[in-house]
C-alpha cells in the first residue's frame, strides 16, 4: 500500500480508464521492451496483452515496479518526446540502487518521492479533521487552547508509536476501538516490515554487503538510544562491524541505505556560515531512521512505554528523529546539525539566506545553553525551540517556542515566521 494505491486512486478520480502494468508480478511484460523502445509499438503490444484499446488522449497508463525493467524507464524519454498526449505514470522501489545514469531519462520526467505520512496526514487518517484544520490555520499569534493542545499531544504520542507507513496506519485505524490491541497489532506489522527490509537488503545487495548494510541499519537506533543526554550524537563507526572503525569501510552500506530512503543522513557543520555545506565533513554526520514508528520497533520500546511518555532520556532522540522527518518531508532543501567546541544544536536550517538555529526538547524543560552560545556568536534574527509546551513568542529575544507537533508547518508555510522575521 502506498505508491500503487495513490496512482490507481488518482487514475480512477481523473481519467475515464486506467491501464495498470506491474513488472514484478507480470515478468513477461519485460519482453515488450526487449526489441526496441518505440512508443507506438510498445502501446500496441500492451493493448494486445491487456486485450483492450488505450485511448492515448484520455486514458492513464501506469508502469508499476519499473525498476524490474530499466528499459521501460528509459522508454519514458521517448514517450515524452514522441507521444506527449499520453498520460503515463510510473512507480518503483529501490530506484536509487537499481538504476544507473544511463537508464534514467534525465529532464524528461517529473519525479515525486513518496515519504511516510507526516503527523498532519496522520491526523487526517485517524479522523482528526478538526485538529488538522486548526494546524493549517495556525499563525505566530495563535493561542492554542489547552484542550486542543492536550489532544494534539496525545495524537503525537500515538504517531511516535504508529509512524507514517501506510500499512501501520491502516492497521491502527481498523482496530483503534481497542487502543491496546491496535498498538500491539501495529507493532507486529512494523516487525514484519522490518524483516521484509532485511530480506530486500539480502536480495538486492549480495551476501557480504547485505551483512554490513544490515549491521549499519540496526546500529542506528542502538546508537541513538545510547546518547546519555537524549540528544543524538554523530554516528560512530566503531563496533558496527567487527574490525571496521573508519568511514571509508562503511561509506558503501550507508550510501546504500540512504539511496533506498531507509535512513536520514544529517551532516554536522562546525561553523554557522553560508554555505553551510562548506563547513561540514564527509565523515561526520548523524543518522536517523526514516520513520519514527519503525524507530520504536527497532529500539524494542513497548507501545505503552512510548504512549505513557515514560522512557527517560530516550524521549530526546525520538523527538529529534521526528523533527528531522517533518523538516525534510515538508520540503526543507538542506538540513544540518551544529557542533562547535562544547556547544551543539540539533538543527540549522537556511531560509532565504538566513540561518535559523533549532533546538529540540522532548518535554517541558526548555533550558537551552547551546542556543544561547549560538545566539551570542552568530546573532540570528530569531531561533526556535521545539518542546511539549504551547506556542509562544518572545519578540525581544527573537525566540519562538513551538510544540513539536508544529514542526511540519514551520518550513512548509512561511506564515508562522512572517511577523517575527
Amino acid at each position: 500500500m502506498g505508491k500503487t494505491y495513490l496512482l490507481k486512486h488518482f487514475g480512477n478520480e481523473y481519467f475515464p480508464a486506467v491501464h495498470y502494468l506491474n513488472f514484478e508480478k507480470e515478468s513477461q511484460l519485460v519482453k515488450i521492451f526487449e526489441q526496441d523502445i518505440d512508443p507506438q509499438r510498445i502501446v500496441s503490444e500492451i493493448e494486445l496483452y491487456l486485450s483492450r484499446k488505450i485511448n492515448k488522449e484520455k486514458d492513464l497508463l501506469i508502469f508499476d515496479e519499473i525498476q524490474i525493467c530499466p528499459r521501460a524507464l528509459t522508454s519514458l524519454k521517448y514517450f515524452q518526446e514522441e507521444m506527449p498526449e499520453l498520460a503515463l505514470a510510473s512507480a518503483g522501489s529501490l530506484l536509487g540502487i537499481y538504476l544507473g545514469p544511463v537508464s534514467f531519462p534525465v529532464g524528461k520526467v517529473d519525479i515525486l518521492t513518496l515519504y511516510p505520512m507526516s503527523f498532519e496526514e496522520f491526523l487526517i487518517a485517524i479522523d482528526e479533521q478538526m485538529a488538522y484544520d486548526f494546524l493549517k490555520r495556525v499563525t505566530i499569534d495563535t493561542k492554542i487552547p489547552d484542550i486542543l493542545h492536550d489532544k494534539l499531544w496525545r495524537n503525537l504520542k500515538l504517531y511516535f508509536i504508529v509512524g507514517g507507513l501506510p500499512e501501520a496506519v491502516v492497521t491502527f485505524c481498523l482496530n483503534k476501538e481497542s487502543l491496546y490491541e491496535a498498538l500491539e497489532m501495529v507493532r507486529s506489522k512494523q516487525m514484519n516490515v522490518i524483516n521484509a527490509y532485511y530480506a530486500d537488503i539480502a536480495k538486492h545487495s549480495g551476501k557480504k554487503s547485505a551483512m554490513h548494510i544490515e549491521r549499519v541499519f540496526r546500529a542506528i537506533p542502538l546508537q541513538l538510544a545510547q546518547a546519555q543526554d537524549g540528544n543524538a550524537k554523530k554516528f560512530s563507526f566503531k563496533g558496527v562491524i567487527p574490525g571496521v572503525d573508519r568511514y571509508s569501510r562503511l561509506a558503501g552500506p550507508i550510501d546504500w541505505l540512504q539511496a533506498c530512503g531507509l535512513i536520514i543522513k544529517i551532516p554536522i557543520c562546525h561553523s554557522a556560515q553560508l554555505p553551510l555545506l562548506a563547513y561540514t565533513k564527509e565523515n561526520i554526520f548523524k543518522l536517523y531512521i526514516f520513520d519514527v514508528g519503525l524507530l520504536g520497533a527497532m529500539s524494542n520500546l513497548a507501545p505503552k512505554v512510548i504512549y505513557d511518555y515514560d522512557y527517560g532520556s530516550f524521549k530526546g532522540y525520538f523527538a529529534e528523529n521526528f523533527v528531522a522527518q517533518e523538516f525534510l518531508y515538508s520540503g526543507a532543501q538542506f538540513l544540518c546539525s551544529w557542533h562547535e567546541k562544547n556547544s551543539e544544536l540539533e538543527f540549522l536550517q537556511e531560509l532565504e539566506g538566513t540561518i535559523i538555529p533549532v533546538e529540540v526538547k522532548s518535554g517541558w524543560i526548555t533550558q537551552a545553553k547551546s542556543l544561547k552560545v549560538f545566539k551570542g556568536r552568530y546573532h540570528p534574527p530569531y531561533s526556535i525551540i521545539f518542546s511539549a509546551k504551547k506556542l509562544s513568542v518572545n519578540e525581544k529575544e527573537g525566540l519562538i517556542r513551538s510544540p513539536l507537533y508544529l514542526a511540519n508547518q514551520f518550513f512548509k508555510s512561511q506564515r508562522l515566521l512572517l511577523r517575527i522575521a
